[in-house]
C-alpha cells in the first residue's frame, strides 16, 4: 500500500513535539511492514526511509498528492478535504465540547474515542530502536516528571508536593524553572541520550493529570526503561496502568505510600509490557487494519463523532 502521511509540522524533532515522533514511528515501522510511505510536512523535513512533499498550505490539498497514493493518513482534524482516495485522520488531542469531526476519525484511546462518541482508537507505539540499550539493574536517582510544564493540566505542582511528601529527588524534563529545595532539579527540554539518561535514572514517573489525557507517551517511556507510573486516575491512564507497572489515585497521601515501597513493581515486566502492547509496529499494523476497511470504501463510523461535554472533577487531594 503507497501512504501519505499528512502532518502541518516539520520532521524530524529532537527534543519537544510528541505528534512529530509518532508520525516518523509510524512511517518507519509502515515500511519495515512492507509498505511505501511518503510524508507531507512542512518545509525543510528530511526522512531516510520515505519520500518527503513540502505542504504548501496556499495550494489545494488536491494538487500536492502524487497519483501513485493509495491512502492519506491526516494526523490532524479534517471535516471534508477535496481529494478523491481514501483517507483517515488521527485525532492527538481534545477539542471543545460539540466539535464534530469526519467519520474516519481515530482517536488515541478507549477513553479519548468514548469522549467522543466513539469507539475507534489506536493506541500509540514507540520505536525501541530509537531508545538503545536498556539497564533494568543500574542505580535510581530520582522521580521523574515528563511534560511541558507549562501546562497546568500536567500539575507539575502537584508533582513536587508528592516528591516533597516522600522526601525523594525530583527531576522535571519539559522546561525550565527555579527552585530553592536542592530535591528539586530542572533539566529543561532533552532531547536524544540526555533525555533517555535521566529517565533511565528514574525510580519512578509521576503523571498527575488534572485532565483527559488522551494518552500519555511519556508513561510509555518511563515503562520502556522500568520505571514504574504513580499518577491520578484520570483521561487514559486506567487503560494504560495497570498494578504490575503503576498505581492510580487522586490521594496524595497513597502515592506517597507506594512510593515508599516501590521494590513491589518488577521493571522487567515494566519494560516487556511495552514492546508487546506499544511498540511502533504494533501501532502500524492497527492502523493497516483499519486502512483496509476504509480503502474497502466502509466508514470507521456510521455518523460524525462529538465531542462530549465531560464533567470531571479533576482534584489531587
Amino acid at each position: 500500500m503507497n501512504i501519505l502521511i499528512a502532518y502541518k509540522h516539520k520532521i524530524p524533532v529532537e527534543k519537544y513535539g510528541g505528534t512529530q515522533r509518532i508520525i516518523w514511528w509510524l512511517g518507519k515501522a509502515l515500511v519495515n511492514l512492507g509498505h511505501k510511505v511518503t510524508y507531507l510536512v512542512k518545509k525543510g523535513s528530511h526522512c531516510p526511509f520515505a519520500d518527503v512533499i513540502p505542504f504548501d498550505m496556499k495550494k489545494p490539498l488536491k494538487a500536492q498528492i502524487p497519483e501513485y497514493i493509495d491512502l492519506v493518513h491526516f494526523h490532524y482534524k479534517v471535516n471534508a478535504p477535496n481529494i478523491d482516495i481514501p483517507f483517515v485522520a488521527t485525532i492527538h488531542g481534545n477539542a471543545g465540547p460539540g466539535s464534530i469531526f469526519h467519520e474516519n476519525s481515530i482517536f488515541l484511546s478507549h477513553r479519548h474515542a468514548s469522549n467522543h462518541n466513539s469507539d475507534v482508537y489506536v493506541y500509540n507505539g514507540i520505536d525501541t530502536e530509537d531508545y538503545g540499550n536498556v539497564l533494568l539493574d543500574n542505580k535510581r536517582e530520582h522521580l521523574l516528571f515528563l511534560g511541558k510544564i507549562s501546562r497546568k493540566s500536567k500539575n507539575l505542582k502537584g508533582c513536587i508536593k508528592i516528591a516533597q511528601k516522600a522526601n525523594m529527588k525530583l527531576a522535571i524534563v519539559g522546561g525550565h524553572g527555579l527552585s530553592f529545595d536542592r530535591r528539586i532539579q530542572y533539566k529543561g527540554y532533552l532531547g536524544g541520550e540526555k533525555k533517555k539518561r535521566v529517565i533511565q535514572q528514574s525510580l519512578a514517573l509521576l503523571f498527575p493529570i488534572l485532565w483527559e489525557e488522551p494518552f500519555g507517551l511519556a508513561i510509555i517511556e518511563s515503562l520502556y526503561f522500568g520505571s514504574p507510573v504513580l499518577g491520578t486516575p484520570y483521561g487514559s491512564l486506567p487503560e494504560l496502568i495497570h498494578s504490575e507497572v503503576g498505581f492510580l489515585s487522586n490521594r496524595v497521601a497513597e502515592l506517597v505510600k507506594v512510593l515508599k515501597n516501590l521494590d513491589q513493581f518488577d521493571r522487567k515486566k515494566c519494560h516487556e509490557y511495552v514492546c508487546d502492547s506499544f511498540s511502533a509496529t504494533v501501532m502500524a499494523q492497527n492502523y493497516v487494519k483499519l486502512y483496509e476497511r476504509v480503502g474497502s470504501g466502509e466508514k470507521l463510523h456510521s455518523k460524525k463523532p462529538v465531542k462530549r461535554d465531560i464533567r470531571v472533577a479533576y482534584e489531587m487531594k
